[in-house]
């Protein structure tokens, strides 16, 4: 490809809070961006309204939609998807995304199964570095040199890891995290508290994710993620531990952490 030359146009297929995000990566990167989605307000000079003019104007198309919507989303689109193309999938897990991208794409049309481990919240902060995850693709070697390219030309760093071991750390990282914050949103720990120490402050800032998901993220990671849920039962196993062990040191003393303290007699 001539260094030079304009890049083609990115698609943006979904255009909810990660899909503008992306937009506004994408135009602070200088690349020429459009996006399709019904539900959405989508700048004119930007808006598609048919997703299969969308593949007309740009080879490089990423799948901001939600996982469940993926598979019946890139059926409609099949027809005018060509080995030019590349399809990139944006979700949160990724052994899901791949099984369909690879059923329904397969050999004929370049496709890479990709997670971006920031998010709106996180750009507003300004955190850095933007992270992306790329799944190699046996059926398209070519497609993860892309997919690489790509995000990096977005500013981010990019890290290979295959479907399966991306979603088993992603069960001890993401879905864990979410899990304990829905705990605490659900039981309002911290609600309306005027003391906040450091440890908890940055705890709050994942309870403020999930209190601001609209519920599908959560649900995703939880029950999309196929190692996820061995994760949340080795998590209760270690509290349900811990609990026995601070109820035993509290009635013997065998603590030394905790000898001779008892605790209020309505606290266990």
């Amino acid at each position: 490809m001539n260094p030079t030359a304009t890049p083609p146009p990115l698609g943006i297929l979904g255009f909810g809070h990660f899909g503008r995000a992306l937009g506004d990566l994408a135009q602070a990167a200088g690349l020429q961006w459009f996006a399709s989605d019904p539900a959405a307000d989508i700048p004119t000079k930007h808006r598609v309204d048919d997703p299969r003019q969308l593949a007309a104007r740009c080879r490089v198309i990423l799948l901001c939609v939600p996982v469940p919507a993926i598979e019946a989303v890139l059926r409609d689109l099949r027809p005018v998807l060509t080995a030019d193309h590349l399809i990139l999938d944006v979700g949160s897990v990724k052994v899901w995304p791949s099984e369909v991208m690879g059923r329904v794409l397969g050999q004929e049309v370049p496709w890479c199964a990709t997670h971006p481990l920031f998010g709106p919240v996180s750009l507003s902060r300004g955190e850095l570095p933007l992270r992306v995850v790329v799944c190699p693709n046996e059926q398209h070697s070519e497609a993860t040199r892309r997919a690489q390219e790509f995000f990096e030309s977005l500013g981010c760093e990019v890290t290979h890891l295959d479907a399966d071991t991306h979603d088993r750390h992603m069960a001890e990282t993401h879905a864990l995290a979410f899990f304990v914050a829905k705990a605490m949103l659900d039981i309002e720990a911290g609600h309306d508290s005027e003391i906040i120490t450091p440890s908890f402050r940055a705890m709050a800032r994942t309870v403020d994710t999930v209190r601001g998901d609209a519920g599908h993220l959560f649900s995703l990671i939880q029950l999309g993620n196929p190692h996820a849920a061995q994760a949340r039962q080795h998590l209760l196993n270690a509290l349900h531990a811990i609990d026995a062990e601070l109820r035993e040191a509290y009635e013997t003393g065998s603590d030394s952490g905790v000898h001779g303290i008892k605790p209020p007699d309505n606290t266990v």
